[in-house]
């Protein structure tokens, strides 16, 4: 454990955002633990917040107290430690016997982090007021007529919240493209709580010059949405309906988006993104059974014959490559948490930035090889 002595020395400051501990031995002692720095009459504590079941219990620790408790936990209860701080992240494992595995990664120049908030009682602000009334999120049913959050929509209340906090991180990116007006596309919108988010985020708080398209297969959801996009006087949303494959109505685009596109769904609105040099990636996958279909390996047959585990595996494979292909055409790309997993399974993000200079490697391409893999994004992009 010295090594992650040494770690927690050097990261317990002002300049850590969050510790996110997890993998608990016993979920019905703790489920998970997020460790953040406070101020308490202008000194610095860290305060530790416990997940037992549906509770939450908190506990303030100065940063030696703080040390010998993160210790103790990584020892007894839980096995996967992640930091953020405003210089790097850090992942943590521990194994059955103890061994301390550390990875480091610094924060590449371009990347936006939150600012870091010390009060104790700090509350969660959204960016969407949940006490102000928006006329989108009372159709959606989100919102009463009162404007105030249904009980039974607080999780896709702050599932929106989430998504804007993402868009707000690249909004400097947005603002930076210099077009009269920038385009935007959402790939399988849906009933679009999270396209119409976008659109009132960006060009009605943010006075952003955009143009948004939602795209989708099911009629009837788009002609529904396009009459609420008409009755807000939203000039600039539309709503068409068609097929991601075949979408040719525009041919420049600054920012594509696809949120649980089914399957293969997801490759083609990235192959169509990078084609038209897209400079922002979103992309949150859906039911990735290509690769599970696919998979073959002497050396994995016996994991591969738990079908529940391939098919985890499958899908981390899936998104990994996808990833690797977006750097491969210039996106400095983070794979990273949508949403909290007890919310919904869906919670992988894929956010990529173009970047002038920047270029991945090509490593996952044996993968693919030892795996007997045909993914469609490779197809697409011909690699």
């Amino acid at each position: 454990m010295e090594k992650l002595e040494l770690l927690l020395e050097e990261i317990l400051n002002k300049q850590l955002i969050e510790i996110r501990i997890s993998n608990s031995n016993d979920r019905e002692v703790v489920q998970k633990i997020k460790i953040r720095p406070v101020l308490l009459k202008d000194e610095l504590y860290f305060q530790e917040s416990r997940y037992i079941g549906k509770k939450i219990f908190h506990e303030n620790y100065k940063k030696e107290q703080m040390n010998l408790e993160i210790l103790r936990i990584m020892q007894k209860e839980c096995k996967q430690l992640e930091a953020e701080t405003s210089l790097e992240s850090c992942i943590v494992l521990i194994s059955k016997k103890n061994k301390v595995t550390i990875k480091r990664k610094k924060i590449k120049n371009g990347c936006v982090c939150h600012s870091n908030e010390l009060s104790h009682n700090r509350q969660k602000k959204y960016i969407l007021n949940p006490e102000q009334k928006v006329d989108f999120l009372i159709d959606l049913g989100v919102q009463s007529k009162e404007g105030k959050i249904v009980n039974s929509k607080y999780d896709k209340f702050r599932q929106i919240n989430r998504y804007l906090e993402f868009v707000e991180d690249i909004l400097p990116r947005l603002q930076e493209i210099k077009k009269e007006k920038l385009t935007i596309i959402d790939f399988g919108c849906g009933k679009s709580y999270l396209t119409f988010a976008l659109y009132y985020y960006l060009h009605e708080m943010q006075k952003l010059p955009v143009t948004i398209i939602g795209l989708d297969l099911k009629e009837d959801v788009i002609e529904n949405c396009s009459q609420l996009a008409e009755k807000y006087q939203y000039q600039d949303l539309h709503f068409i309906h068609g097929d991601i494959a075949q979408f040719d109505e525009v041919n420049e685009v600054d920012m594509v988006v696809s949120l649980h596109a089914c399957d293969t769904a997801t490759d083609y609105a990235i192959a169509k993104a990078m084609s038209w040099n897209a400079k922002i990636i979103f992309s949150v996958p859906c039911c990735q059974h290509e690769l599970n279909r696919q998979m073959k390996s002497a050396q994995w047959d016996s994991i591969f014959k738990y079908g529940l585990i391939k098919e985890r595996i499958a899908a981390l494979v899936t998104d990994g490559i996808r990833a690797n292909i977006m750097e491969e055409y210039g996106y400095i790309t983070q794979v990273m948490e949508f949403i909290d997993v007890d919310n919904t399974p869906k919670n992988i993000l894929i956010r990529g930035i173009k970047k002038d200079n920047f270029h991945g490697n090509k490593d996952y391409l044996e993968l693919i090889k030892n795996l007997s893999l045909k993914p469609t994004l490779v197809e697409l992009m011909k690699l």
